[in-house]
C-alpha cells in the first residue's frame, strides 16, 4: 500500500525518490521492534491479570490461630463437624464424626462427586475451618497447631500430580530441602523411580519439562510417592493415586505405596473397592453423612450401601469377563470351523472355552 502511494507521489513530483526509498529503509528497520512491542503488550495483560489473581490470593485474611500445642501422638478425630464451602447452598458435611486411630489405613469410599470424601482431608489439612466441631490431631484441636507443624507432619499424594519444569533431583527434594543427594536417591528407590531415572542420559539432573511433560503418568506419581517418602510425615493423604494409570504402572505405584504407607496413619480416597478391602477401617460417606463403617467382610455381610456398592463393580467385572470369554470362543470356534471340524466338535469345542475362560475369570476375581 505505502509503495503504491510512494509510486504515486515520486510520478507527481510531489517527493522525491530518494526521500521514498529512506522512507522505506525506516520501515522496514523499526518493523521488527513494533512487532515485539505489540506482543510484549500481550504479555503485560497476562501478568496483570495473574498480578490480580494474586492480589486477590494476599488479600485473603489467615485462619484464626488458638494457642499454640504440638500434637505428641497421630491419631485423628472429627468430632461433630459441619462445613459448606462458601457460596454454597448446601453442607458439605453435617454432624461428621470420624475416628481414626495412629498407625491405621482408613479408606474413604462413596459416590464420585459431592459426597465429602476429599472435604475430609482438606479440614485435615486445614484448608479451612468448618463451621462448627472440631478436628484434632492427638488430641489436639488442629487450630491450635501452627501451619508449619501441621504441614510436616501430613503428606499427601494426589491424583494429578504436578511436577515443575526442573531437575527430577529438585522436585523430589522439594519435600525436603535439606536433604542430600544421597537421600533423594534413596527415597527414589523406595519408589521404584531409581530404575527409569538412570535410564535418562541426564540422570536425576534431567528436566522433567511443563508439568512433568517429558514423564508418564505412572513416572510422575512415583516422583510424588518419591517426595512423600523423602518428607517421612507421620499422616499420609493417598487421593485415589493409581486411578488414571495403566496396570503396569498400577502395579509399580501401588509396591512404592506399600513401602510408604508402613507405620504411618493413613488415610485413602478410593473409588475401586478392591484396592481398600484390606483397610482396618473402611467408612462410607454419602451427602456429607457417614453412613457405615467396619472392615470389608462385615460390611459385605450386611445389606446398606458398601455392600450395594461392591456388588454392583463385582458385576461390571463379571460382564467384562463373559464378555472377553464370548469373544475368545467364537474366534478360536472360527479358527477351528475353517480347519474343517465337524459342526458337534465346533459347538462342544466353544462351550469348553466359554467355561474354561469364564472359570478362569471367576478365580481371579476371588483371588
Amino acid at each position: 500500500m505505502f509503495l503504491v502511494a510512494g509510486a504515486y507521489w515520486v510520478v507527481q513530483r510531489e517527493t522525491d525518490l530518494a526521500v521514498l526509498a529512506a522512507l522505506l529503509v525506516v520501515i522496514v528497520r523499526y518493523a521488527e521492534p513494533l512487532a515485539s512491542f505489540i506482543n510484549y503488550t500481550k504479555i503485560i495483560h497476562l501478568v496483570e491479570a495473574s498480578l490480580l489473581r494474586i492480589e486477590a490470593l494476599l488479600m485473603v485474611p489467615e485462619l484464626p490461630q488458638l494457642p499454640e500445642q504440638h500434637p505428641q501422638r497421630y491419631d485423628i478425630s472429627f468430632e461433630l463437624v459441619d462445613f459448606s464451602y462458601q457460596g454454597s447452598s448446601q453442607p458439605n458435611l453435617i454432624g461428621f464424626n470420624l475416628t481414626i486411630p495412629a498407625r491405621s489405613m482408613t479408606a474413604l469410599v462413596g459416590p464420585s462427586g459431592g459426597a465429602g470424601k476429599t472435604t475430609v482431608t482438606r479440614l485435615l489439612m486445614r484448608y479451612a475451618d468448618p463451621q462448627t466441631g472440631t478436628v484434632k490431631i492427638g488430641g489436639v484441636d488442629i487450630r491450635a497447631i501452627p501451619p508449619e507443624t501441621l504441614n510436616s507432619i501430613v503428606s499427601v499424594v494426589f491424583q494429578d500430580v504436578y511436577l515443575f519444569d526442573d531437575t527430577i533431583l529438585a522436585n523430589i527434594r522439594m519435600a525436603r530441602p535439606e536433604a542430600s543427594d544421597l537421600e533423594v536417591q534413596q527415597a527414589a528407590k523406595a519408589a521404584n523411580c531409581h530404575a527409569f531415572i538412570t535410564r535418562f542420559p541426564q540422570g536425576y539432573l534431567t528436566h522433567v519439562g511443563d508439568i512433568g511433560s517429558r514423564l508418564s503418568g505412572g513416572e510422575r506419581q512415583r516422583i510424588s510417592i518419591a517426595r512423600a517418602i523423602l518428607k517421612n510425615a507421620p499422616i499420609l493423604v493417598l487421593d485415589e493415586p493409581t486411578a488414571a494409570l495403566d496396570t503396569e504402572s498400577e502395579v509399580a505405584v501401588q509396591a512404592a505405596i506399600d513401602t510408604l504407607i508402613k507405620d504411618k496413619t493413613v488415610i485413602v480416597i478410593a473409588h475401586r473397592l478392591s484396592t481398600v478391602a484390606s483397610a482396618s477401617n473402611i467408612v462410607v460417606v454419602e451427602d456429607g453423612r457417614l453412613v457405615e463403617q467396619g472392615i470389608h467382610n462385615e460390611l459385605i455381610a450386611n445389606p446398606g450401601r458398601y455392600s450395594s456398592m461392591w456388588q454392583t463393580q463385582q458385576r461390571v467385572k463379571n460382564w467384562h469377563v463373559a464378555r472377553t470369554a464370548n469373544q475368545i470362543a467364537h474366534v478360536l470356534s472360527r479358527i477351528l470351523y475353517l480347519a474343517g471340524q465337524p459342526l458337534e466338535s465346533l459347538v462342544k469345542a466353544q462351550n469348553i472355552i466359554t467355561f474354561s475362560c469364564a472359570c478362569a475369570g471367576a478365580l481371579n476375581l476371588v483371588v
